[in-house]
């Protein structure tokens, strides 16, 4: 099977293409996880909303967008990456059963970290990220306080995108390690 070296805290580790499937998968599984936890944020949320009865004209003018919960763009995009990261670990592991499989390179050991880690922040962007700019722009979620929402979201677009740039690098990865079936 075909392997890459790499120096750990002077420890050598030697990573190979069947590892990194199973740390795509792994991770993937746990983010996945997170992702349908958060989704119960939404529910949780409507109910105070549903007893007041009243959610004023303001907020009716921003649901549409936002659905009414703050934490909807952090669920999908746990769970749509984390099951990308689960395809992208299977593909190799189809990759290794196939026979081709040549040394991970560094950019796609780099890709899980990139990946995971995208996931990660775009979660605590979007919790941390929230109370941070409601205590700067008091009520910027229900209100239209276009400095606050922009703010958070080009925090979580940032978070996204290291997400993306970590699933460009595995795909290419997975292109290379894969036979040419065509």
């Amino acid at each position: 099977m075909s392997n890459a070296s790499m120096t750990m805290g002077g420890t050598e580790v030697t990573v190979t293409i069947s590892d990194l499937g199973w740390k795509f998968i792994h991770w993937g599984l746990g983010l996945f996880i997170t992702g349908f936890v958060v989704g119960f944020i939404p529910i949780l949320h409507y109910f105070p909303g549903a007893q007041a009865g009243d959610v004023g004209p303001v907020f009716l003018k921003n649901v549409t967008l936002w659905w009414g919960c703050p934490a909807i763009l952090a669920e999908m995009t746990l769970k749509t990456g984390s099951l990308g990261m689960v395809a992208i670990g299977l593909c190799y592991l189809a990759a290794v059963r196939q026979g081709t499989s040549p040394n991970p390179s560094r950019q796609e050991r780099f890709a899980l970290t990139l990946c995971a880690g995208g996931l990660v922040a775009e979660f605590v962007t979007a919790g941390v990220g929230y109370a941070v700019c409601n205590m700067v722009w008091p009520n910027f979620y229900f209100e239209p306080v276009q400095a606050g929402k922009n703010t958070w979201l080009a925090l979580q677009g940032l978070s996204i995108l290291v997400f993306f740039v970590g699933a460009c690098y595995a795909v290419a990865g997975v292109r290379r390690a894969a036979p040419q079936r065509r």
